[in-house]
């Protein structure tokens, strides 16, 4: 497993991938990260990744183009799937994602895959919020979830605004 730092406008960010595909996109770099064995340091293997996450935060790329590698469960696959078809700009309830993945009684579920997601902003689990609109939780913190939104020109609620300034 090769990794890579990034600095990003939300910290540093800790990319991890093998040659399937990025596995890894960690929030809180910054805080010490317990390596695996046998991780080593990438060199120009995430430049790509690193280009494609300048885009973003410059708001000139709106979807991501990246060989992907998440490893998880056959549900936890499928919500993350799920979870790139929700369009940059845009907002989706837990049991709208449910829905969409044909299993409508399983917004907890969806809420515990979609926390387990190990590779957000790329795999957008940002996008999620409650049915009421609240911005429910975030594995990056509810400042970081709410500073991705208003960076794709989501409208937040005036409570959810002051989040960005904690």
């Amino acid at each position: 497993m090769l990794y890579r730092y990034y600095d990003s406008p939300l910290g540093p960010l800790l990319l991890a991938g093998d040659d399937v595909g990025l596995r890894l996109l960690h929030m809180d770099a910054a805080q010490p990260w317990q390596l695996d064995a046998g991780w080593h340091a990438g060199t120009n293997e995430f430049d790509e990744v690193c280009r494609q996450l300048d885009h973003y935060f410059s708001g000139r790329l709106r979807r991501f183009d990246l060989r992907l590698a998440p490893r998880g469960t056959s549900f936890q696959q499928r919500v993350w799937q799920a979870l790139q078809s929700i369009p940059y700009g845009t907002t989706t309830s837990y049991g709208e994602l449910a829905q969409r993945i044909g299993n409508p009684k399983s917004v907890r579920a969806v809420g515990t895959a979609n926390g387990a997601n190990p590779i957000a902003i790329i795999i957008p689990c940002h996008r999620v919020i409650g049915r009421d609109g609240s911005l429910t939780g975030y594995a990056g913190g509810l400042a970081r979830k709410a500073l991705l939104l208003k960076l794709e020109g989501v409208n937040l609620l005036p409570e959810q605004d002051q989040l960005m300034l904690v």
